[in-house]
């Protein structure tokens, strides 16, 4: 056995692996989970997954048995009301609630039982919603519920006081922090309240709920609102995967789930738990049916149904989907939920004290970790998460969306960002409301790749652990962050890859570098964005660059401006110009006739239409359905072409005051995603081809990848000289035109497809071995952009304002 599993082993091992279970870890993830090989699954608080015994167990279910619609009365519709009745029954006994208190209410998921109390919730001018900081924001949207209504809403720390020498109970060590008082309008109240943080793992002891409702008026001191009946609801969408709140213990009133996140399997089912007392004070508006007891078409009277789950589950109840969590229930009762606790807080403890220990060549710090220690009484552990930022040497931050993307190439899935939590992110990250609204003015919303803000993260990285977790998947995502992030003796400052003098450009003593010959080997002009291009050896400039470069592109129904990334079949797409005649070919392996478009002539079929496009906003041409349609074919999704508007000033609108990707803000540039031209060495990529084979690495090929210059889509081919040396070029001249350098093209996943023999595959390669040599801050560097120096109209149309294949080029020469 590997020493490191040895030595984990020793110090976790009564709690690791279900020493005690029907099955060890490794014999479920070599029967269970055989999906998962090569595979790293570090994502399971966004949703864990399903056992592949538990869908065959499902299949099985649903192919030997019929299940009726529920409110018919036929004996397949009796067997689904008892299926139903059953899972109602076997999603208490989870939570360790009896029937005579609490109710089971189906709904699509946790933010839907969450919605269905704030809308039905009787709220007032003297109700006030309380929420902690640490909350979803699926939570904080009953807020406006609340102040629609007249309520008052705030937010609150929780915190503990020491008391020494005194034993008065819990109740003495809390207090509440409360933040500012929210009312737009001016006996009853909701509090809510979760077990588990989803940023930081923080579990909260369920002792609150007794202090909220028996002791709030010292926990509130103060306040308004330290008087009066509270209510609480837990979310438990994600803590009770490994921790569900005992119910017979303590009385919450509400309790939101989803299944999903218990046991991967079914999604889109939730069920929100209610309180027998609680639930009647719900007062639900609209009615369906099978919530309806008798209603009259033509005048306003309806009688409802007076249980519960019949009054608040509107429509048909998705009864398969129901039918299908026992198979899940069986098999966390197999491992039973307490085993499933210690096995993946093994795991999460093992990763904080690795990830806390790693240390670059000069002691500093690699890992921040997001989590409070001052809870002691209140937070007696952390559940299965490890929210963490990564740092450089220097103390600057690495940002999480470059910890993503590698860790994407090394095989291994997690999270990034806020995790819909944006107080606890505020939080932790010590982002004042200024550094919000700071970072939403420079464009920062959800999901964007704005990680790194005035120098400070906007997220985090997320890893958190599900029952099948298993320490190789911790040890390899340690074994990832260590060989991708720590800088070691002898290594050239971790994140700073490229050659020392490579960036920024070096003012002089590099005359030499120049001496030997380059020349262009290859113009490549793509005409349609994301479609492939063609080479040939003489092509003109214009104001944008190439001509016809990068001019048209494909947009979908819905506004999506339809690329690679999401549709790789769209590099089967073969694009051609003839100059003379004025026409554009195309092709398409899925379209039995190619398709001509005529440059001047085919525009005046289609409108006018405004492009979002890289934060700008572009005025496009549209074109005939016929054409619409021929490319709908092509790609397999009902999409229009669009061309850029010469006719127009290009940018109509900046969104973004930093342009968002647009490198080249000084001139015109069509569709193309950062400037007007980009270069390619070949030199560069024959070194990347030997450390592709030195390395061993060959992605999805069963033989050693060769990467062609055209895997990059460039536009110019040069040969010539060593490699990289076009990183230290401030300018060059080709020919008798001049362009500046405007520095190193960011690489992305693009450039791992491949399509051969009219299949398209997706490999790690070249990115992965790019990665590990060509990174500068965040961005992974290979080939430069170019912008055409001084072109104006007159000069486009002069004949010598042409690229020739063979061209000399010359480096820093102005």
């Amino acid at each position: 056995m590997d020493p490191e599993k040895e030595e984990f082993l020793k110090e976790f091992g009564a709690d690791y692996g279900y020493p005690n279970g029907p099955k060890s870890i490794d014999q479920i993830r070599a029967t269970e989970f055989k999906r998962l090989d090569g595979l790293v699954y570090l994502d399971h608080a966004g949703s864990t997954l399903y056992s592949e015994l538990q869908m065959e167990a499902v299949c099985r279910d649903l192919t030997t048995n019929v299940y009726g619609n529920p409110h018919s009365q036929s004996d397949s519709s009796s067997a689904t009301c008892e299926i139903v009745r059953e899972a109602r029954q076997q999603v208490l006994e989870y939570f360790n609630a009896s029937p005579k208190d609490y109710k089971c209410i189906f709904t699509s998921g946790a933010s839907a039982a969450l919605k269905l109390v704030g809308e039905a919730f009787p709220w007032s001018q003297k109700s006030c919603f309380m929420y902690t900081m640490e909350n979803h924001n699926s939570v904080l949207g009953i807020r406006e519920y609340a102040l629609s209504q007249g309520a008052a809403a705030f937010a609150v720390d929780i915190e503990e006081t020491v008391h020494h020498g005194v034993s008065n109970g819990i109740a003495a060590s809390v207090s509440l922090s409360q933040h500012q008082i929210q009312r737009r309008n001016e006996e009853k109240f909701l509090e809510e309240e979760l077990i588990e943080c989803n940023f930081s793992g923080l579990r909260f002891s369920l002792d609150l709920v007794k202090i909220i409702k028996e002791d709030s008026e010292k926990i509130l001191e103060g306040s308004p609102f330290c008087n009066g009946r509270w209510m609480v609801l837990v979310d438990a969408a994600k803590g009770c995967a490994t921790e569900p709140p005992d119910l017979s213990k303590y009385p919450v009133d509400f309790v939101v789930i989803s299944f999903y996140k218990i046991f991967g399997y079914p999604t889109g089912l939730g069920a929100l738990i209610a309180r027998n007392d609680a639930a009647k004070l719900l007062k639900k508006t609209y009615f369906s049916g099978g919530t309806v007891a008798a209603t009259i078409a033509d005048i306003d009277f309806v009688k409802r149904r007076e249980g519960i789950e019949e009054l608040f589950e509107d429509g048909t109840a998705p009864f398969l989907s129901i039918a299908s969590i026992r198979h899940g229930f069986k098999i966390l009762n197999s491992l039973t939920i307490s085993a499933i606790g210690r096995h993946t807080a093994a795991l999460a403890t093992y990763l904080r004290k690795m990830l806390l220990a790693l240390r670059h060549e000069n002691g500093a710090s690699v890992c921040k970790i997001y989590k409070s220690d001052s809870l002691k009484v209140l937070c007696r552990e952390w559940g299965p998460i490890v929210s963490f930022n990564l740092k450089r040497p220097d103390g600057s931050w690495f940002g999480y969306r470059e910890v993503e993307k590698l860790s994407s190439l090394s095989g291994i899935q997690l999270r990034t960002g806020c995790f819909c939590n944006p107080g606890a992110c505020a939080k932790y990250l010590g982002l004042s409301h200024l550094d919000l609204r700071s970072n939403m003015e420079a464009g920062h919303v959800c999901w964007d790749d704005y990680d790194i803000l005035n120098g400070k993260p906007t997220g985090a990285v997320r890893v958190s652990f599900g029952y099948m977790s298993s320490y190789e998947d911790a040890k390899k995502f340690i074994d990832f962050v260590k060989s991708s992030f720590v800088s070691l003796p002898n290594q050239t400052g971790l994140g700073y890859h490229l050659r020392e003098r490579s960036i920024p450009f070096p003012d002089k003593g590099l005359e030499s570098r120049f001496t030997s010959s380059f020349f262009l080997k290859s113009i490549t002009i793509y005409p349609i964005k994301s479609c492939a291009g063609f080479s040939i050896e003489r092509w003109p400039l214009s104001i944008s660059g190439l001509r016809y470069d990068h001019e048209w592109l494909l947009k979908s129904l819905t506004g999506e401006i339809l690329t690679q990334k999401k549709l790789p079949e769209m590099c089967l797409i073969s694009t051609s110009i003839d100059l003379h005649r004025g026409i554009m070919f195309v092709e398409s392996p899925r379209c039995k006739e190619g398709l001509q478009i005529n440059l001047k002539s085919d525009l005046q079929s289609g409108g006018r239409e405004e492009v979002d496009l890289y934060g700008q906003r572009y005025e496009a041409q549209g074109y005939s359905n016929e054409v619409n349609n021929w490319f709908s074919l092509a790609i397999g999704r009902t999409c229009c072409l669009l061309r850029y508007s010469m006719s127009n000033d290009y940018l109509l609108l900046n969104k973004c005051k930093n342009g968002g990707m647009r490198r080249d803000m000084q001139s015109r540039v069509t569709f193309a995603n950062e400037a007007q031209f980009l270069l390619i060495s070949e030199e560069s990529v024959s070194d990347l081809n030997k450390r592709i084979s030195s390395n061993v690495q060959t992605g999805a090929f069963k033989m050693p990848v060769q990467i062609n210059p055209m895997r990059f889509r460039p536009n110019l081919v040069i040969s010539g000289g060593e490699p990289y040396v076009e990183d230290e070029w401030r300018n060059l001249k080709i020919g008798n035109k001049y362009f500046t350098s405007l520095g190193g093209c960011n690489r992305c996943q693009m450039i791992n497809i491949v399509h051969t023999a009219g299949r398209v595959q997706k490999s790690n390669e070249p990115l992965a071995t790019l990665a590990s040599y060509r990174r500068s801050k965040g961005k992974i560097l290979f080939g430069i952009l170019l912008r055409l120096h001084e072109i104006n109209d007159e000069v486009e149309q002069e004949t010598d304002s042409w690229l020739q294949a063979g061209q000399e080029i010359h480096p820093n020469s102005f």
